[in-house]
């Protein structure tokens, strides 16, 4: 019974080959150049590129840390990234047309037009090889274990390394195939599937015997479960399932340091990473600030709620599975209440998630092997074919070792978000102000990347301090040691930063000493007013989050105020950039 049906496999191959088809109908305008093939000759329209931003974040691995996080401390559980909101709508407002602006391909390349000297070039060919293959492949890693896990508990029947070897091979080609066209257009599609599936799985989870049986969610939970804000005492709130109610210390390091200290893949302070190549590849920077914008809301108000609910019901579903693997309960509720068919759909949907994920690591962690390694230090006169082509056998070799890391490396996606934040606790707050503080280096940068790793590798060997409280000690470390070493090195030569500054028109008062002698570029001016923008998009997205999980649990007076706020402040949101004119651009 518990196995897959033919209806269930029509679902999974039908995807599969939708997503073959769009890759191949691609694959000639990706083989023109290295502009097509990792930034769509930069011509995406605000929609594609924002969801594919969402989709891409939508990995196989993030319902299964929702629920995780759930189990664990409630649904206040999620504030470790609902937090990232601050940082996102920093982004949407202040970098978004910046990153347009530059004409980068990608955001590593910000590196040498931003410093100057060996420091830069050494910078820039390190995090390349860093990012673009080894932190790339323990993130493919990562998602390919969700996927493993999914693959094993809900289709026992196949072999799941084989299945994911497939798996990536045929993803591989696609992407190695079509650039970013066909991962951006793949990207919409997976997105809807994906959500779709998710959406149907919450609606049969609430409705499962389990559940009802038990009076509902709100009655078989204990109450403080389901508050949206932790605790303001300790964490001696617990249930039968084993959850503690997340402390307000907790709370307060995600809250007011996290989002704008640590670096987290697609959640990076200022914009990068896979999200400053969606951005690039924006028509313009309108539909680079809407694409931003619309990756915000949807990542934060349209996609959790579903996850949240099946976490919860898994907790009724399946009471006495150990901490340790809470996060399997999402794929447990798939296994338990899926009648044939839909079973089906909802694998396709996690393969949906899965391959949005995979594609996109695959196309940006090539972009920098070869623009910002093999082009900039191996072979800088090779034409245009040639990249292309040797960026196609790249997308193979660096999928291949993610597949070493997966299955010889990892062992577990647990705890596995913690630590990258933890390790890049810090290093955002060079990440942002390199963009407005003339005097930071490239020097600054490298130091903000190295002391995260030495405070985290001292609290864990010689303290009982854990995340999130860790946060506190490891950024105001991280910031003390690159301001130190700021001001022990030189400045960035004047020429590059006067190149930089005509280049992108940042603004600001921390750029004078440049600015003072460049009175023929018209710089940025308003930042008042784009820090109102930022408020009120906070703002908006807490207001529809909240609003909307109101309404899911019955609360509809509560929860329409709270949508009604957030379109008050979408509104004014709108107001002031169609009087800046940024809505009247091509």
């Amino acid at each position: 019974m518990d196995q897959l049906n033919i209806l269930d496999y029509s679902f999974i191959v039908g995807y599969l080959v939708l997503t073959l088809i769009i890759g191949l109908w691609f694959s000639s305008r990706a083989s023109e150049n290295v502009d097509e093939f990792f930034l769509s000759g930069r011509q995406l329209p605000w929609w594609i590129a924002g969801t594919g931003m969402v989709a891409t974040t939508f990995a196989a691995d993030t319902p299964l840390a929702v629920a995780g996080f759930v189990a664990k401390n409630g649904i206040a559980g999620n504030w470790v990234w609902w937090t990232f909101v601050s940082g996102g709508m920093l982004t949407v407002f202040f970098f978004a047309r910046l990153w347009r602006r530059a004409e980068i391909l990608t955001d590593l390349e910000f590196i040498e037009l931003r410093y100057s000297g060996k420091a830069a070039r050494f910078l820039r060919g390190f995090k390349a090889v860093y990012f673009g293959l080894f932190i790339n492949a323990v993130i493919i890693g990562w998602v390919n274990l969700a996927m493993f896990k999914i693959i094993k508990i809900m289709v026992p029947e196949l072999d799941p390394v084989l299945t994911i070897i497939a798996l990536v091979i045929l993803t591989t080609f696609y992407s190695g195939l079509s650039g970013l066209w066909g991962v951006s257009i793949t990207d919409a599609v997976q997105f809807v599937i994906a959500m779709a599936g998710c959406i149907i799985l919450a609606v049969l989870a609430v409705q499962s015997p389990a559940v009802v049986s038990a009076g509902g969610l709100t009655k078989a939970l204990p109450a403080w479960m389901f508050d949206f804000f932790p605790s303001f005492g300790s964490s001696s709130s617990t249930s039968a399932t084993g959850a503690v109610a997340l402390p307000f210390a907790s709370f307060a390091a995600m809250a007011f340091v996290q989002w704008w200290a640590s670096w987290y893949p697609g959640a990076e302070p200022g914009g990068g990473g896979y999200i400053a190549q969606r951005m690039m590849s924006a028509k313009n920077e309108k539909h680079s600030l809407l694409a931003t914008l619309w990756f915000t809301v949807a990542h934060y108000c349209l996609r959790p709620w579903p996850w949240i609910i099946v976490g919860l019901a898994s907790l009724v579903m399946f009471p006495n599975l150990p901490m340790a693997q809470k996060e399997d309960g999402f794929v447990y509720v798939m296994k338990a209440i899926l009648p044939s068919g839909l079973k089906g759909l909802l694998i396709a949907a996690f393969l949906a998630a899965y391959m949005s994920t995979l594609s996109t690591h695959l196309n940006w962690g090539t972009s920098y092997l070869i623009n910002d390694f093999y082009k900039r230090f191996l072979k800088k006169d090779g034409n245009e074919k040639h990249y292309v082509n040797v960026s196609k056998i790249t997308t193979f070799l660096t999928a291949a070792f993610a597949l070493y890391i997966t299955f010889f490396v990892l062992e577990t996606i647990t705890g596995a978000w913690e630590f990258i934040i933890q390790c890049g606790a810090g290093t955002g707050f060079v990440l942002i102000l390199r963009w407005f503080w003339w005097r930071l280096n490239a020097w600054s940068e490298i130091t903000s990347m190295v002391a995260p790793f030495i405070a985290y590798t001292f609290l864990r060997l010689f303290t009982a301090i854990e995340f999130p409280e860790s946060i506190f000690i490891i950024v105001a470390f991280t910031i003390v040691v690159t301001l130190s070493v700021t001001f022990l090195t030189k400045p960035t030569e004047i020429a590059q930063l006067e190149t930089f500054y005509r280049t992108t028109r940042v603004g600001g008062v921390l750029w004078k000493k440049v600015s003072v002698n460049m009175a023929d570029v018209e710089s940025d001016k308003g930042f008042l007013m784009l820090f109102a923008d930022w408020a009120l998009g906070i703002v908006m997205i807490y207001t529809i989050l909240f609003g909307t999980g109101r309404i899911i649990f019955g609360d509809i007076i509560q929860g329409s105020l709270f949508l009604l706020a957030g379109a008050v402040a979408g509104g004014l949101i709108y107001l002031d950039l169609n009087r800046r004119g940024w809505n009247n651009l091509n």
